[in-house]
């Protein structure tokens, strides 16, 4: 991951990546039969790792921490270099494009997903959210920060944007948010009711 954020698709070879790995190059061609799907599979883990999916029991809480984490990364060295990264190369280089496509294509899988289990938890979801517009407009915010080099918004702006998210998907949301689940509370979900204190 280094070597693409240093060099950049065009610039990175796998011969680089075979060398800081210290394995010979058929190794990598053994794993990945191209360098694009060795940079698809570097980007995924990254984004994976910086920006895990979250269910916390509402649409509300999930969209938090996902944009809590986000900024987090955005406001990191490598995330605003990721960042730079994708806006440089995307524009002229179609498998570089389709690298990125790749992130953003998994984050709206993930949002549908956050979609449905509100849907399913009786949360009054509009018919009209959008997980495609919902992964882009955040997405946007970043790509236009980079562009006319303004610092990204900080990680306490996340309930802010939170909120912009919820009050164009939820048919009743309050502005409350909802208090984080305890270990326990994640314990009785697996394991049935809390005990009887009587």
């Amino acid at each position: 991951m280094q070597l693409l954020l240093e060099r950049g698709f065009d610039g990175m070879t796998v011969d680089d990546v075979a060398e800081a790995a210290g394995v010979g190059k058929a190794t990598i061609y053994r794993r990945w039969a191209s360098k694009e799907l060795l940079a698809n599979d570097a980007m995924a883990d990254l984004f994976n790792l910086e920006i895990p999916d979250a269910d916390t029991g509402s649409i509300a809480g999930d969209l938090l921490e996902v944009y809590r984490t986000a900024l987090l990364f955005a406001n990191s060295e490598r995330g605003l270099a990721v960042i730079r990264l994708a806006v440089a190369e995307a524009n002229r280089d179609q498998r570089s494009a389709q690298i990125y496509r790749n992130v953003l294509d998994r984050r709206i899988e993930l949002t549908e997903d956050a979609l449905d289990r509100a849907r399913s938890r009786g949360e009054r979801v509009r018919s009209t959210a959008d997980p495609v517009l919902m992964v882009e407009w955040m997405a946007g915010v970043f790509v236009v920060r980079a562009l006319t080099g303004q610092p990204m918004p900080p990680p306490e702006d996340a309930e802010r944007l939170a909120d912009v998210t919820l009050r164009a998907i939820l048919e009743d949301w309050s502005g409350s948010w909802p208090q984080p689940r305890s270990e326990s509370d994640f314990a009785y979900s697996e394991f049935g009711n809390p005990p009887d204190p009587s």
